[in-house]
């Protein structure tokens, strides 16, 4: 059931937006197109459910949910908890620089420092045109904390990188622990592993696992109750079931079973979540650094890092899908250029009836989304359960929902 928040409850809210934000709708209008949005959206294109929520830097701005849990009918809510894959990255980003605040270690020092496995990597050349075997050469360049979040490190998914597809095809799947690096670290943007091996500095430099550290240090400050790696039996009946997209275009449900119980944990993706949690994640964001309390998570100017262009001249989020079945070609803005700073995606131009110019933004695998819009001191998280990744469908519902979102928004006067 959606949730709709009062007339009164919206008292203020121009002043949390901020002055650029100008002013918003009515309650009742705003609430109810935003509803009409999803409701409408999941019912045109065939999908299961999604779940969406956008925020001020304090309040939460709307919250509504539509469409069923999986197959039984169960509708989801908006305390529902997806797979969110990728938004993983972003937690653990936010971990690696508290390590680098506290002096533990730096942005540009050899990682291999605390991961002695990544002190002799090999960079891809090739495959021999008779043999096929692959042709690798030491790397020149140490791999260091910044190129592991910023996707520069060579570390790639096989899934949007053709050397890395090509070369786990020729291996038959079998990929060493320390993959081969596609380029040269430093050389370029090409999504994939990095942040994995952040997380393992983490757990290596604080003594915890993931786990442990995430609720000890971010999510627990956070008050993010209902994000983790591990779903205990009494939140089972809150899991949204995935779905993937069959041939003939229909989505199949897969088998709805409980997670299993993990020993080990990924700083790329694993994490379970709701967005009601998420947004908290990202409202810490727009207060920079400061979560509920004003207890502080990051300091601001940690936080500032994360928002402006760290890879240069190289450009990100534009990826060529190799694994269909996973993803489709990744391009979240079609003929614009978009950078990455430490975390997060970049849009160097607005996005049309959306999010302004520098708004920060990423996703995970089963197509949920968020951004985080600082000019317009505004963020929203978009919740799916489906595969492919950015498939059609699940984009023009996200931006149907965010021209919508923003449309609600009044210029000031």
């Amino acid at each position: 059931m959606p949730h709709i928040i009062s007339r009164r409850e919206f008292g203020g809210l121009a002043a949390v937006l901020g002055a650029q934000a100008g002013r918003l709708l009515g309650a009742t209008d705003r609430a109810g197109k935003l509803d009409d949005t999803l409701r409408a959206g999941i019912a045109q294109r065939k999908l299961p459910a999604a779940v969406g929520m956008v925020a001020g830097e304090r309040r939460i701005l709307y919250s509504g949910a539509f469409g069923t849990r999986d197959s039984s009918g169960v509708p989801v809510n908006t305390d529902s908890i997806f797979a969110i894959a990728s938004m993983t990255k972003a937690i653990t980003t936010v971990a690696a620089l508290q390590l680098v605040e506290q002096g533990k270690v730096k942005l540009d020092a050899p990682v291999s420092q605390h991961l002695p496995q990544l002190a002799t990597l090999e960079v891809l050349e090739g495959f021999d045109a008779e043999t096929g075997k692959a042709s690798l050469r030491p790397t020149r360049t140490p791999v260091t904390l910044k190129h592991l979040l910023t996707h520069t490190s060579g570390i790639c998914y096989d899934i949007w990188d053709r050397d890395m597809f090509q070369y786990t095809l020729k291996t038959k799947g079998v990929v060493p622990a320390v993959p081969p690096l596609m380029f040269e670290p430093g050389m370029r943007w090409q999504y994939g592993m990095g942040v994995d091996w952040a997380g393992r500095l983490v757990e290596v430099v604080s003594g915890m696992n993931l786990e442990e550290y995430f609720q000890a240090r971010i999510l627990g400050p956070l008050a993010m109750q209902d994000t983790s790696y591990l779903i205990p039996a009494s939140k089972f009946d809150r899991l949204v079931s995935a779905y993937s997209r069959q041939a003939d275009g229909s989505l199949r449900q897969n088998p709805r079973v409980p997670p299993p119980v993990l020993k080990e944990f990924s700083g790329g993706g694993g994490l379970y979540s709701t967005t009601g949690d998420y947004v908290r994640f990202i409202q810490m964001i727009l207060r920079k650094g400061r979560g509920p309390n004003n207890h502080r998570i990051l300091q601001a100017k940690t936080v500032e890092s994360m928002e402006i262009n760290q890879i240069g001249t190289a450009t990100a989020g534009k990826m060529k899908s190799y694994r269909p079945n996973l993803s489709s070609d990744v391009d979240m803005q079609p003929g614009a250029t978009e950078k990455w700073g430490l975390g997060f995606l970049i849009n160097t131009t607005a996005y049309d009836g959306g999010r302004a110019e520098g708004s920060l933004a990423w996703a995970g695998l089963f197509n949920t989304f968020y951004w985080i819009d600082p000019k317009r001191s505004i963020c929203a998280v978009l919740m799916m359960q489906f595969l492919p990744f950015v498939d059609k469908e699940a984009v023009g519902l996200l931006g149907d929902f965010e021209r919508r979102v923003y449309s609600s928004l009044r210029p000031a006067v």
